[in-house]
């Protein structure tokens, strides 16, 4: 056995247990990893073969030192986290701006089970949810997250002190754009529609014999699905820079926990 990674050694299996905590943070935020409806003798499966891969750069890193306390399990939950959060918040925004464009088009009547996470969700958050996540993966979505942790445990040693009540506060803040990211994704339908509004407030003026409620609710579908549609490529283009996205996330993260190697 590599004397790198001696299993006997002081403080290998506090190690251990700490990487075990920091891979798990980031699989209860990553997309995909986080689906509820992987089961969870597979979600085990890939937290003990994720925590194996990366175990001997992270206990070699480390140099003994890690102690498994309060917290320092609380510290790799949140390095954790912060390597999760970045990609699951394209993909919670892509869900919001769903859930916003079916309100805004006429289809929040109905209600799907999201195959991800198993909660009734608006059609079009679904469709936009599954269309995020399949594009991340194939932008290699798994490869960055996975090449992120084993890069972490050599910025962000295991068991090192960081500033927790940052951390939190600087994972909140990254939260608190979500919205404001779906609202982006969301602008080009939700401009179409609006427009397609006051034309149709513009007609029933000019012609009330118009019966505008028969009218309005199949040309505002008709409208909004369809700028959906050209606005697709859209999105995708701008996704295809996310990793530069998620890379600004993680930083500004793991320095408001202040372990950024210099």
């Amino acid at each position: 056995m590599n004397p790198g990674f001696d299993l006997l050694a002081p403080g290998t299996p506090d190690a251990l247990v700490l990487l075990l905590l920091r891979t798990s943070g980031v699989l209860m935020l990553a997309p995909a990893f986080s689906a509820t409806g992987m089961p969870r003798l597979v979600k085990l499966g890939i937290l003990v073969v994720l925590t194996l891969l990366v175990a001997q750069a992270a206990v070699g890193a480390a140099h003994g030192t890690a102690r498994l306390t309060p917290g320092t399990a609380l510290a790799e939950t949140l390095v954790g986290m912060a390597i999760g959060i970045g990609a699951g918040l394209l993909v919670a925004a892509a869900e919001t701006a769903g859930d916003v464009l079916s309100i805004q088009i006429g289809l929040n009547g109905s209600a799907l089970v999201d195959p991800l996470d198993g909660a009734p969700v608006g059609p079009l958050g679904v469709f936009m949810r599954l269309f995020v996540v399949t594009l991340l993966l194939t932008f290699n979505l798994h490869q960055v997250i996975i090449g992120a942790l084993a890069d972490s445990v050599e910025v962000v040693r295991l068991g090192s002190p960081l500033n927790l009540s940052a951390g939190a506060l600087a994972i909140a803040e990254s939260a608190g754009t979500l919205f404001a990211l779906g609202v982006k994704m969301a602008a080009p339908v939700m401009g179409t529609v609006l427009v397609a509004n006051v034309a149709l407030a513009v007609a029933g003026r000019a012609a009330p014999q118009l019966n505008l409620l028969t009218l309005a609710f199949p040309v505002q579908i008709a409208l909004g699905l369809g700028s959906l549609a050209a606005a697709l490529p859209i999105i995708a283009r701008w996704l295809s820079g996310w990793s530069a996205m998620y890379e600004g996330t993680l930083i500004t993260t793991t320095r408001a926990l202040g372990a950024v190697a210099h």
